[in-house]
């Protein structure tokens, strides 16, 4: 039987047996003050800090360097905890060689293809790292960067406030990009993320998490068999380079449809063309719902064999499903073993990869006296 985590901890913390109902502590129930420590130190001698927050049962490690969720820790059906996120369990790793793993991803989340668009008139070439585009903001996006870190409480929530100001022509990117990224942990052991940007100049921008997933436990093998459904009717195909190609293609009849709950591994060896230039899924999936004022649900994944699920709600109009295709087996997790190939998975909720060059794609332009705002909650259960 599943259990409503909500009810499960409002009944428990009436009772004052909150800890027990979630295999926890009181403060794991009732959240605390973040904590800080010293994690390591960059190759030119700057510090990194792990921040270390819980609440509602949720248990979450924050650096300061990349704003990276080292691990997310949650409970299975019986109580028993888990880091369900992949991830290092050293700073010399994520410096050198890490894909991304749990950090936040700017100015532009996803491809830019050839790393060039043109705004008001006048062509920007920006960083390219992946082929011949430009990748999750170029060689150095915000997930190499250390950000300026603020805790908070806020009534029964806790979190951190994080920021980062990007300079003019940073990676090419025109305008002094001024963000806040805000981590919650709420009462109920949600994990919301809450993205804010100013700019002096016009520029585009797409910031987004690629945290990736394993609710079975980090290490724990393929997430063939987990449980997903995306609520899209349409998704957008790529070329071979994985940019999109302007085309919003029908779900239907085809591997890419997860409207309604399926294994990952199902259809994932179908043979479809854009499986295989991909290695797999590695699309962005048209929110039906499109733009909204508010975050509204659009994904759940779900572990059949923990019965940990997770549930998305963004206002975002699309998301990313990376389906983990080139892990290779060369990268060591936190716990200590490797990770291959669908041994974890992203879901990114994003505005279009290369919208700034598909006028047919929701505009990713912010200008100045305008403030980009974003929300994504992630709920999870057992």
């Amino acid at each position: 039987m599943e259990l409503n985590r909500r009810t499960v901890i409002a009944g428990a913390a009436a009772a004052g047996v909150a800890a027990t109902a979630l295999g926890g502590t009181a403060e794991a129930a009732q959240g605390r003050k973040p904590v800080k420590e010293l994690f390591g130190t960059l190759a030119d001698g700057t510090k990194v800090y792990r921040w270390s927050l819980q609440n509602g049962g949720t248990r979450l490690k924050v650096l300061s360097y990349g704003g990276i969720v080292q691990t997310l820790e949650l409970p299975d059906r019986h109580g028993r905890y888990a880091n369900v996120v992949a991830g290092f369990d050293n700073i010399a790793d994520y410096e050198a060689k890490s894909p991304y793993f749990g950090a936040l991803i700017g100015r532009y989340g996803n491809r830019i293809g050839k790393g060039r668009f043109t705004l008001d008139g006048t062509s920007y070439q920006l960083s390219v790292n992946d082929g011949d585009n430009s990748l999750h903001g170029g060689a150095k996006g915000f997930d190499k960067h250390v950000w300026d870190v603020e805790p908070f409480t806020k009534g029964s929530d806790v979190g951190l406030h994080l920021y980062y100001t990007s300079v003019d022509g940073e990676m090419g990117y025109p305008g002094t990009l001024r963000t806040k990224v805000t981590y919650t942990l709420t009462r109920h052991g949600d994990w919301r993320i809450d993205y804010e940007a100013t700019t002096d100049k016009a520029t585009v921008v797409n910031l987004t998490s690629h945290v990736y997933w394993n609710l079975a436990g980090e290490g724990s093998g393929t997430i063939e068999d987990h449980e997903l459904t995306i609520a899209a009717a349409r998704y957008t195909p790529t070329d071979s380079g994985l940019i999109p190609t302007g085309e919003l293609a029908k779900v239907a009849g085809t591997p890419f449809d997860f409207r309604h709950a399926k294994p990952i591994g199902r259809d994932i060896r179908a043979g479809h063309e854009q499986q295989v230039q991909a290695k797999g899924y590695d699309h962005n999936w048209v929110l039906d719902k499109g733009i909204t004022a508010r975050p509204e649900h659009i994904a759940t994944l779900r572990d059949p064999r923990s019965g940990r699920t997770l549930k998305i709600a963004t206002n975002e109009p699309g998301l990313q499903f990376y389906s983990g295709n080139f892990l290779d087996g060369t990268l060591t997790g936190t716990g200590g073993r490797t990770y291959r190939q669908g041994d974890a998975l992203c879901l990114e909720t994003q505005h279009f990869p290369d919208s700034p060059n598909h006028a047919n794609f929701p505009s990713t332009v912010l200008r100045p006296g305008r403030t980009y705002r974003t929300t994504t909650v992630h709920t999870f259960g057992r």
